[in-house]
């Protein structure tokens, strides 16, 4: 009998462990590890507001103490008992005439921690909102787009920041600007500059740059496409300097000014020094020019660059461990998105999604934004491109047909039910018909609404701006009203269909359009006096994201002359304490997609608003710090 057993359990041991091994182990999300990110700020002649990071690996119960070093005097705890309610604090009866170093210590189990997270702020520092970057600005350039990352693994961001010439429209002739791109530190060291050269043309839809740590080393990377000259951060030139691919006649009608010969390259940088690290082809190449059209809203085709010059970028987990970046040409027909693997000094492609054929249910799906999320919960990213969905293996999910458009959030938005939904709009053109309105179940394509039938809608934002309806509300230009997302009528619409930012006291979201910040129902509560907007009549900012300070976010902006950068910081006191939005993962993709084409504002993972649960703990490790 007892042989028997143990013959028994030997066979399934053998069966058994070759299918144990080949089954995926479950892994964390390596995840950037933030300092504390301490922030202070003078807020009156004698106060200071003082914000911090909880992060998403700390314990829940976890409490801080603060201190401030005057001059050269003795540091003094400004607490009575350790701070468990939020991640600020006020001080007041401050002394300006010295130097005012802010610690913020961690409590653990009673126990006060090592760590002396600190801000200096300067004596004689003026009143002010913001923390100003300045510039190396180059003649007849304009501050653009931003991406944070992490590029000399100290824990703190820096900016890379698109510095864009004379842009162009794909549909448009001429002779554009070359892209710059500059990385700074926050008080305005220039780390480096890259530039794209004369073969790759300056606008929304050609140059998307993605700066994110790749391989886990703490160093976060930059990407994007390059052309025969562009220039890195050494000064070393890619491909063949000699090369000028671009259409110098004149007379060639739509061709002029257009890049539609020559190799294309996509090149991996390095952030801390910006040198180029690899360059091999990029996947997919252009050819051939009229191939890239599709049934759907304005799925014609062109061979003068309008549609194969459309592209996108984002990054994912799509092994559930480490992040790759995903490459992509193509939305109003033709799709193709290449996911790359940067490891261990290498490049590889991970897979490449083509949907080929025009009358293929993903042709024409795309749209001019995407974005990145766990659809599935399988600890695996998806892309959800549009109107479609990839899965992580780089097969299509899904395809809901209802073609391309301009703007997508993606969130809990209807918190009675499961999962994440989509809500976006839609062009409806080409004598084609459709909702130009629609919320679809991120994880199926269920349409779950649909409104503005047979009308192209070019602006539409869902979030939880009404604290008087549960979960997110949704509104979209012509829409005449405030919705909820089962699409009854709660409310007149919103001052603006642009942004958002979490930005006061409560849970609710703020409406962000220029620069200005209003809340819904009450009006104006921030601007940003002496700044612009970016992208035109898009006006989105350079950037906004959670940087620093509290979970709530900053915002980016370039002032008037161009020549500095200005990162404003709310200075409302909440009693809120949630861990950093960047370690929520939906969140921080969202935020290193948001430089793409038409810029969208970054959504996390689950719902936070009015009336939320408790932010599920993240499923994520730190990756170690590198020294400089």
């Amino acid at each position: 009998m007892k042989t028997g057993i143990l013959k028994t359990l030997k066979y399934l041991s053998l069966v058994l462990l070759p299918i144990m091994v080949m089954l995926p182990a479950e892994a964390q999300r390596q995840m950037e590890n933030l300092s504390r990110g301490v922030i202070a700020i003078r807020k009156s002649n004698d106060s200071v507001y003082i914000g911090w990071r909880m992060l998403g690996t700390e314990p829940e119960d976890i409490a801080f103490n603060i201190y401030r070093q005057t001059g050269n005097g003795k540091p003094v705890k400004l607490n009575r008992i350790p701070l468990t309610e939020s991640t600020n604090f006020e001080d007041e009866n401050v002394n300006f005439d010295a130097d005012n170093i802010y610690f913020v210590r961690a409590v653990i189990r009673g126990k006060e921690q090592k760590e002396n997270s600190s801000y200096i702020l300067k004596a004689g520092t003026p009143v002010q909102q913001y923390i100003n970057i300045p510039l190396q600005t180059p003649a007849g350039y304009t501050p653009n787009d931003i991406a944070p990352g992490d590029l000399d693994g100290d824990g703190d961001y820096e900016l890379v920041l698109h510095q864009t010439g004379r842009s162009i429209d794909t549909p448009s002739t001429g002779i554009s600007g070359i892209p710059l791109f500059q990385a700074y530190e926050t008080d305005g060291t220039l780390l480096w500059e890259i530039s794209l050269g004369r073969n790759i043309r300056e606008g929304a839809h050609y140059t998307q740059f993605m700066v994110y740590d790749l391989d886990g080393d703490g160093i976060a990377e930059f990407a994007c496409k390059t052309a025969d000259g562009s220039i890195d951060g050494l000064g070393k030139v890619i491909g063949d300097s000699t090369k000028d691919w671009r259409n110098l006649d004149r007379s060639s009608g739509s061709f002029y000014g257009k890049v539609l010969d020559g190799p294309e390259y996509f090149t991996i940088f390095s952030g801390r020094t910006g040198e180029a690290l690899a360059t091999t082809d990029y996947i997919p190449n252009r050819y051939p020019l009229n191939g890239w059209n599709g049934h759907g809203g304005n799925g014609g085709g062109d061979s003068t660059g309008n549609r194969v010059d459309r592209m996108l970028a984002c990054v994912a987990y799509l092994d559930g461990n480490l992040p790759s970046v995903v490459m992509c040409r193509g939305y109003y027909g033709r799709s193709v998105l290449a996911a790359w693997d940067w490891r261990k000094g290498k490049l590889s492609s991970r897979w490449v999604f083509d949907s080929k054929d025009g009358e293929n249910p993903y042709s024409g799906q795309g749209n001019h934004n995407l974005t990145v999320a766990d659809v599935d919960n399988d600890g695996k990213d998806e892309i959800i491109y549009g109107s479609m969905v990839v899965d992580d293996n780089g097969e299509g999910l899904f395809s809901t047909g209802l073609r391309h458009g301009d703007a997508i959030h993606v969130s809990d938005l209807d918190t009675e039910r499961p999962g994440l939904e989509v809500f976006g709009v839609h062009e409806i053109e080409d004598n084609s018909t459709g909702p130009g309105v629609a919320v679809f179940d991120a994880r199926n394509g269920e349409i779950l609404f649909t409104g503005s039938m047979n009308r192209d809608v070019g602006r539409g934002v869902a979030g939880d701006i009404f604290p008087g309806n549960p979960g997110a509300e949704m509104w979209w230009s012509g829409s005449n009203g405030l919705f909820s997302m089962k699409g009854e009528r709660i409310g007149d619409p919103p001052s603006s269909t642009n942004f958002l930012v979490w930005w006061d006291d409560d849970l609710s979201r703020e409406l962000l359009d220029r620069n200005y910040v209003d809340k819904y129902g009450t009006g104006r509560i921030f601007t940003a006096e002496g700044c612009l907007s970016n992208n035109g009549s898009k006006s989105t900012p350079a950037l906004s994201a959670d940087l620093f300070g509290d979970w709530r976010e900053e915002i980016i902006f370039r002032t008037t002359d161009n020549k500095n950068l200005r990162i404003y910081t709310t200075t409302i006191p909440t009693k809120h304490r949630i861990y950093t939005l960047m370690h929520d993962r939906q969140y921080r993709l969202s935020v290193a997609a948001e430089n793409v084409a038409y810029n969208q504002p970054p959504h996390t993972s689950f719902f936070l608003g009015t009336g939320m649960k408790k932010a599920p703990v993240p499923d994520i490790v730190m990756v170690k710090k590198t020294k400089k």
